[in-house]
């Protein structure tokens, strides 16, 4: 070997053996995050998986199927046994409770729709877990999230999964810069699903065909409402729900119990055309309905911005990219006008319905990959 030659790299990015390389290793107990665990473990690399309790299993709150339950803590425990890594089980309930429930519990009571698993990662396992990481003297954190890291002119960048159908892009705009130098997304370029649970059986991992989680992890089936009530008793006040010329049309038992766009459970029947929830008046304790065309919106204001393109947000006076308002919905184009360090009014070429306060309008590449990073969308 030449003597100005270079180690070559790791296929976590060091210039270094695995066997020198630690790393950490968030694991929910579900397949995917056990995968990445079973393969860094069997490439060589010194792995050390972590696993977040996050709430009281054992209240009303706790559900099976959810990342942060009991069996999930057992699980994650099981993979690390049987690959031979060290396995850590961190209490983060009050930071959990402080940072992401009683925020979601205060959007709802605000009108709004929030996205807890968004500000799970940006606020709990991307800063906490990944400062604990780094105290473990780890190389870098590694998570079984679909999305991709591909190193760019200037440096890391983040990019959509392989697979659209699990791309969680979406719910990590707002991984910064720096988070972005120290993670690893093994599993982004994946084609499928199925590749990940063929790795599961291939390492023989007890979670091999184990279900995904489908809810939010504190949420008991999906019912928000519920959650709210336990946690700001007396929230769920009864009020009118009015047309929007402020015509009586029925009553409601609370403004939590709906979000905007919603058509079904409104109890208001025998009208000739099909009315929408188009907007929140929580301090008049009102749920305002309209017509479908009344639910377009096309110029949006966005908030929050963490900025992951090139050069700095506000260069630019206006840039044509494509935005998600919805992680259920694919990228549709828009011109983004930044009107501040951190804020922007997002114009989108074709209106959307149901764009609604506390989502995310996350910013991509038009006809690329890369993600430019995102905000969170209010009524301004």
């Amino acid at each position: 070997m030449p003597l100005d030659a270079s180690p070559p790299l790791n296929s976590l990015g060091f210039a270094k053996p695995p066997s020198e390389t630690r790393v950490v290793v968030a694991m929910s107990g579900g397949v995917d995050s056990s995968v990445v665990a079973a393969q860094l473990a069997e490439e060589g690399y010194d792995v050390v998986g972590v696993t977040l309790q996050l709430y009281d299993h054992g209240a009303a709150l706790a559900k099976k199927g959810a990342c942060c339950a009991g069996i999930d803590i057992h699980d994650a425990r099981r993979v690390a046994e049987e690959m031979g890594f060290p396995h850590y089980v961190l209490d983060y309930e009050n930071i959990f409770r402080e940072t992401v429930i009683d925020e979601f519990a205060d959007s709802y009571l605000a009108g709004a729709t929030p996205v807890p698993c968004i500000r799970c990662n940006e606020r709990v396992k991307f800063k906490d877990l990944l400062e604990t990481a780094k105290d473990l003297d780890a190389d870098c954190m590694a998570t079984g999230h679909y999305i991709q890291r591909k190193m760019g002119p200037n440096g890391p960048e983040l990019h959509s999964a392989t697979d659209a159908d699990r791309d969680q892009s979406y719910f990590l705009f707002s991984t910064t810069p720096e988070q972005l130098d120290y993670l690893r997304f093994p599993l982004g370029h994946l084609a499928s699903k199925d590749e990940t649970r063929a790795l599961a059986a291939k390492f023989g991992l007890p979670v091999a065909m184990k279900p995904d989680s489908q809810d939010i992890c504190f949420v008991p089936d999906g019912n928000y409402a519920s959650v709210i009530e336990k946690l700001r008793p007396g929230a769920a006040e009864p009020g009118e729900i009015v047309d929007m010329a402020g015509n009586v049309l029925g009553s409601h038992k609370g403004v939590i119990h709906y979000t905007i766009g919603q058509r079904r459970g409104l109890g208001i029947g025998g009208l000739s055309d099909p009315l929408y929830v188009v907007k929140l008046d929580v301090d008049a304790k009102q749920v305002v309905v309209g017509p479908k065309e009344a639910l377009s919106t096309r110029i949006i204001p966005v908030r929050e911005i963490n900025w992951l393109g090139d050069g700095g947000f506000e260069d630019e006076v206006e840039r044509e990219i494509s935005v998600k308002v919805r992680s259920t919905r694919p990228p549709r184009p828009a011109i983004l006008r930044p009107t501040g360090p951190d804020t922007a009014e997002v114009e989108l070429l074709t209106p959307e319905e149901g764009v609604s306060p506390g989502q995310a309008c996350v910013f991509y590449e038009t006809d690329g990959t890369r993600i430019y990073g995102g905000g969170w969308i209010h009524a301004g």
